[in-house]
């Protein structure tokens, strides 16, 4: 049975209902889970930006601010800001390396202890959440999301970040 131009034309109309439906649902819940604020979880002592720059100072490896800019995805500037937040909140300290200009960064004492702190809290409650979720439908997120951000790394052009 052959079908006239205004069915192809319906049928185009729900291909991109059905997109923009998907696109919407998409961003809803990105949006949700962007809500999910390191601050906003109770007990956790550090702000979000320098929970941050110790999780990727967590390896052991001092950063120049290029390198946490880089690593971040954020603009050198806000880096030097947050990392002058967190020099003087105690939490990180810079220090020299001989024969180089840059003075890296590393966790202080206290930056190591607070962001131990503050991981037990998430991991007892990324804990919880998994469980309620069940083994498969935690594994299936898991495998969803990296296939996202990979996908997403594949397809989403890099910023050049001054």
């Amino acid at each position: 049975m052959m079908q006239g131009p205004g069915s192809l034309d319906r049928m185009a109309t729900r291909a991109r209902t059905n997109e923009q439906s998907l696109l919407g649902e998409l961003a809803d819940e990105l949006l949700r889970f962007s809500k999910r604020r390191h601050a906003s979880v109770e007990g956790v002592e550090l702000e979000a930006s320098a929970f941050k720059l110790l999780w990727v100072l967590s390896d052991g490896e001092p950063r120049t601010l290029r390198e946490l800019a880089d690593e971040l995805g954020l603009d050198l500037s806000t880096i030097n800001r947050q990392v002058n937040a967190a020099v003087r909140a105690g939490l990180l300290e810079r220090f020299s390396v001989p024969g180089s200009p840059s003075r890296p960064v590393r966790p202080t004492a206290e930056g190591g202890r607070l962001y131990e702190h503050d991981t037990a809290i998430h991991a007892d409650l990324l804990r919880s959440v998994l469980a309620e979720m069940g083994a498969d439908q935690a594994r299936d997120l898991i495998r969803s999301l990296a296939a996202f951000n990979d996908a997403y790394a594949r397809r989403a052009p890099q910023r050049h970040r001054a």
